[in-house]
């Protein structure tokens, strides 16, 4: 009797992009969401909010606190390689979807004729009482959509790997980025017909699309597994343990990419909160055509992603990719900082923010698809909970940072702003030199990586796809 020879749906170059496309359509509208406010900071310092600069970058800032201060990263990796993608999948939607509610809800007038609020605003009163729910929704929603993130890596490399796994990983990167593209268009918007509760209604809207996208894939990853067997029967040797987190960390490999990424994302995903009130600002012009500008933003990674990771499936060079985008990350932010105003035309800045565009592209397309590199298959999830994490130290911190340090060099214009003062505006030369200065540090971890690399021969420059 012949032995039937199944084809594995990974094998299926159809399933396995209808999955990518599942998968990366959930990541699409958590991006939507987690900007969904960046565009509104000077509607938020008004009636009926009037939040600080401090107050808003602590709703950057919160978003990672609960991954940070309760471990909930590193506990997202152990659930991912403990339950699987399936289990880890559904509940990071639940997170999303339940802490994009609260902080919606935080943001609305109702909310400000409840109990609740009144509450909230007994204690702590320098900060607004619909801020500190929307910092507890966006908590909830930052375990989730952090946990998405890992989940979707892991999820990429089970379909991908030895095939198009760099290719996967840049298209998923770009659909997300198109979320960011979407959001700075369209959330001013949504703003002007019911105000800033009214654009997070939508972003909730897009994540409850998103959670059905994250379920219906779970069929075919299920279906796969039937096919391949995975996580039924296996040898004690080969499961995870807590103490292979040890092997992680110890990884040298490992802590330089960790450190090149926590520098590198420290000095985008912070930039984006502030960057419509700093063009503005620094180009005289409403919020709403800065916002537009920074939807420019991710042009560059959306086109250049998917290509950059098809060259390093074929070509390679994938550690000396991230040491350009961190040169190209520095050079951007020093354009923004020392360009003086009557030289910095919307010429000048749209060119700037694509420029950071392409290199948000180099970095993230060559960085994720190597930690499978230098990480086992089995300790995956936690690889990227814990790297995760550490991006998160910086991404809750840096926020904050950047509200202190836009106070403190702009002494009495925030109280400006908040009279109405006709031309009130921030300078923002020294936020932005913190960035450059994070840009300056991603470049020595990008060298000490390519080192490490040739020290212990992972092989970040070589090919993905298998001959």
């Amino acid at each position: 009797m012949k032995e039937k020879v199944v084809t594995l749906l990974s094998e299926s170059k159809t399933a396995r992009w209808i999955a990518l496309i599942l998968i990366s359509s959930t990541m699409f509208f958590a991006y939507f969401f987690v900007d969904v406010a960046a565009p509104l900071k000077t509607l938020l310092e008004k009636d009926p909010y009037y939040w600080s600069n401090e107050t808003f970058g602590m709703l950057g800032g919160s978003e990672f606190f609960l991954n940070v201060f309760a471990g909930f990263l590193i506990l997202s990796g152990v659930i991912l390689d403990k339950m699987g993608i399936r289990f880890t999948m559904i509940l990071s939607g639940a997170l999303m979807l339940i802490g994009g509610s609260l902080k919606w809800y935080a943001l609305t007038t109702g909310f400000m004729d409840t109990e609740i609020y009144t509450f909230l605003g007994s204690f702590i009163t320098g900060i607004p009482a619909s801020a500190k729910l929307a910092f507890f929704g966006f908590a909830i929603f930052g375990v989730g959509v952090e946990m998405a993130g890992i989940t979707v890596s892991k999820t990429i490399v089970k379909w991908f790997r030895g095939k198009e796994l760099a290719l996967a990983m840049g298209l998923e990167m770009a659909l997300a980025r198109l979320g960011v593209f979407a959001v700075f268009q369209l959330s001013p918007i949504f703003a002007q017909d019911g105000g800033v509760s009214n654009s997070l209604f939508f972003g909730v809207l897009f994540l409850l699309i998103g959670f059905l996208t994250f379920f219906i894939y779970t069929f075919m990853d299920r279906a796969l597994d039937k096919q391949t067997g995975e996580g039924v029967n296996v040898a004690p040797e080969d499961q995870f343990k807590i103490s292979d987190i040890g092997k992680i960390l110890t990884n040298p490999g490992f802590l330089a990419i960790a450190g090149l990424c926590v520098l590198f994302y420290s000095a985008i995903f912070p930039f984006q909160k502030f960057a419509t009130d700093m063009l503005a600002s620094k180009l005289s012009v409403a919020p709403e055509i800065a916002s537009k500008y920074v939807s420019y933003f991710p042009i560059g990674a959306m086109i250049l992603t998917p290509f950059i990771g098809a060259f390093l499936d074929f070509k390679g060079k994938g550690a000396s990719m991230m040491l350009y985008g961190a040169i190209l990350l520095t050079v951007s932010h020093l354009i923004f900082a020392l360009v003086p105003e009557a030289s910095f035309t919307p010429v000048v800045a749209i060119a700037t923010i694509v420029i950071l565009g392409v290199a948000f592209s180099l970095v993230p397309a060559s960085m994720w698809p190597s930690i499978p590199k230098i990480i086992e298959n089995k300790l995956l999830g936690s690889a990227y909970g814990l790297i995760f994490y550490i991006q998160n130290i910086g991404l809750l911190l840096v926020p904050i940072l950047i509200g202190w340090s836009l106070s403190v060099s702009n002494p009495g214009v925030s109280e400006q702003i908040k009279a109405g003062v006709e031309g009130a505006r921030y300078n923002y030369l020294v936020p932005e030199l913190i960035f450059a200065g994070f840009g300056v540090l991603a470049i020595i971890f990008s060298v000490i990586l390519k080192v490490v690399d040739r020290k212990n021969g992972y092989g970040l420059d070589i090919p993905n796809k298998e001959s």
